[in-house]
């Protein structure tokens, strides 16, 4: 963990990373919405292909919007907020809609619970240590804990229009959703170990 610069990023809402943090955040309801009319509402499962394809384009943008801002230098204060709140809009409407709909069911469940929870300990974490004027870096571990957990929501998402192409699709992605969630409990120890150093200091 690192102090923050004394010198505060500027805002640069019109910049294009904060552009495709924002159609991340746009895509959620749709693609809730997509996934709600096919398996409450009885749609086609090309509706689940739909879905998929804009939970795609929307973890592309989370790579394309630091990677622009890196290049670009157009790091900023609103972006640095907006990126890790866009992600866990995204993880989490879709975990909620998959266990509304039975995907992730019985004790996957508890695999969604171990994602849910470390997600808002982590922001708590981070906003108490903000307080502090101390950074939590993302370490290489979490970027992989947020690519499994992409992957994982990507397999369930397709759900039963994927089954019909690789029969094993849906239990893939209960396969990778636990494994995302025991990488999720070490980095939320992780964190939590560093930040409770700070609490005790």
């Amino acid at each position: 963990m690192n102090a923050f610069s004394s010198r505060p990023l500027p805002a640069r809402p019109l910049a294009l990373p904060n552009l495709l943090t924002y159609g991340r955040i746009a895509a959620v309801p749709v693609v809730v919405g997509l996934m709600y009319w096919q398996s409450i509402l009885g749609g086609g499962l090309w509706l689940r292909w739909l879905a998929l394809a804009v939970f795609i384009a929307a973890g592309i943008t989370d790579i394309l919007d630091g990677y622009f801002a890196r290049m670009w230098g157009q790091q900023s204060s609103l972006g640095r907020m907006l990126d890790p709140i866009a992600d866990k809009l995204l993880v989490a409407s879709c975990l909620l809609m998959l266990a509304a709909e039975g995907t992730i069911r019985g004790w996957s469940l508890f695999a969604a619970v171990i994602i849910l929870c470390r997600e808002i300990l982590v922001s708590g974490l981070r906003e108490y240590l903000a307080e502090l004027r101390v950074g939590v870096p993302v370490t290489r571990l979490a970027k992989w804990k947020t690519i499994a957990q992409m992957v994982a929501i990507g397999f369930l998402i397709a759900g039963d229009a994927g089954d019909i192409i690789l029969p094993a699709t849906t239990q893939i992605g209960i396969a990778l959703l636990w494994l995302s969630a025991i990488v999720t409990l070490y980095t939320g120890w992780d964190y939590m170990r560093a930040g409770l150093r700070y609490m005790m200091d």
